[in-house]
């Protein structure tokens, strides 16, 4: 008896020992939460499922697309970007991948992402001719600044997002000032949400910028604009991305890539089981709308809506981790 105890108390200790080898090897994690609800209810899932699953010991810190992928790039951290708009800093992220300080794991939006400037369907609707940006910069009397109503407004996103960066340039392109528009700077996400639902409670004329997946564009049904010319991929890097260019073109707006950074030394000792989730780790525009609609209409945090998606979806996200991985988060759920 003796010895089948102490067999038992050395196996329960390697076992203790085992696991704790492998918080130790995760560590501590940052994970950067950007200020849109899609990526935020995906940094608090991967928070979830690194914690509960592989017993990291993960941080959530805020960030932007810009200087979040910068920092990576030049200063190792944060550790992961779930949300990554690769395309919005090509440049920044193909030399990280090169010199060795970034890693690609999976694309999270399986069916990508759409940016661009969007307008209330009720004034599409009502105007079937306005189909284009040059089309809308026409009629500055149908989508008013809210500042000065003898001339039109294109709303930008808020400073640190790399499309707030491309509408920007757009402006430029399409001779915006010279068609009796202003270009204006919402704030904040909270900001150019407000400014889409106070026209649509108005049935007011808006245009500007805006991306999907999101609730928002579930709850009030916009139409994108078409730009009328074909991608150019070569302006659209050249100049169409970069703040201090000076000469922009007119381009379509390509659909987004979308896919979860790592930086280097965090892969090397993360392991394969937790890279395995990382690359494994993806969902449709159908999905994330559906949760983000949950969450508003909930009032729901990033925290919530990651348990709520854990909860509804097992036959989902248990496909990413491993068997060990989904029992601890079964019962952490």
């Amino acid at each position: 008896m003796k010895e089948l105890f102490a067999s038992t108390c050395l196996a329960a200790a390697m076992l203790t020992f085992c696991n704790s080898a492998q918080a130790a090897d995760c560590g501590d994690v940052t994970i950067a939460s950007m200020n849109w609800q899609s990526a935020e209810v995906l940094a608090s899932l991967d928070k979830f499922i690194l914690t509960e699953g592989y017993g990291c010991n993960a941080e959530i810190i805020q960030g932007d697309t810009v200087p979040t992928i910068t920092s990576m790039t030049e200063k190792g951290q944060p550790d992961i970007a779930p949300e990554g708009w690769v395309d919005l800093l090509p440049d920044v992220v193909n030399a990280g991948v090169k010199n060795g300080k970034l890693v690609v794991a999976s694309t999270v939006l399986t069916d990508g992402a759409v940016q661009g400037w969007w307008m209330p369907k009720y004034l599409a609707d009502a105007h079937p001719d306005i189909k284009t940006i040059d089309d809308i910069l026409k009629h500055p009397e149908l989508f008013p600044d809210p500042e000065d109503n003898s001339k039109g407004a294109i709303h930008n996103g808020p400073q640190g997002w790399g499309g707030t960066v491309v509408t920007s340039q757009l402006y430029k392109a399409y001779g915006g000032e010279a068609a009796n528009f202003t270009l204006v700077d919402t704030g904040s996400a909270a900001g150019l949400d407000g400014s889409i639902a106070k026209a649509y409670e108005r049935n007011e004329g808006w245009v500007g910028y805006y991306w999907a997946p999101t609730a928002l564009l579930g709850k009030y049904e916009m139409v994108k604009l078409e730009h009328g010319v074909p991608y150019d991929a070569a302006e659209w890097k050249r100049c169409n991305t970069v703040a201090d260019c000076l000469d922009p073109k007119k381009n379509e707006w390509p659909k987004d890539t979308v896919q979860t950074l790592v930086t280097k030394p965090f892969s090397e000792r993360a392991g394969e089981d937790i890279m395995g989730y990382l690359n494994k780790r993806a969902w449709s525009n159908d999905t994330v709308n559906k949760l983000m609609a949950w969450m508003t209409d909930n009032q729901a945090s990033g925290d919530d809506g990651a348990k709520h998606f854990l909860e509804e979806n097992e036959a989902m996200w248990k496909e990413w981790v491993s068997p060990e991985a989904a029992e601890k988060i079964k019962a952490a759920l």
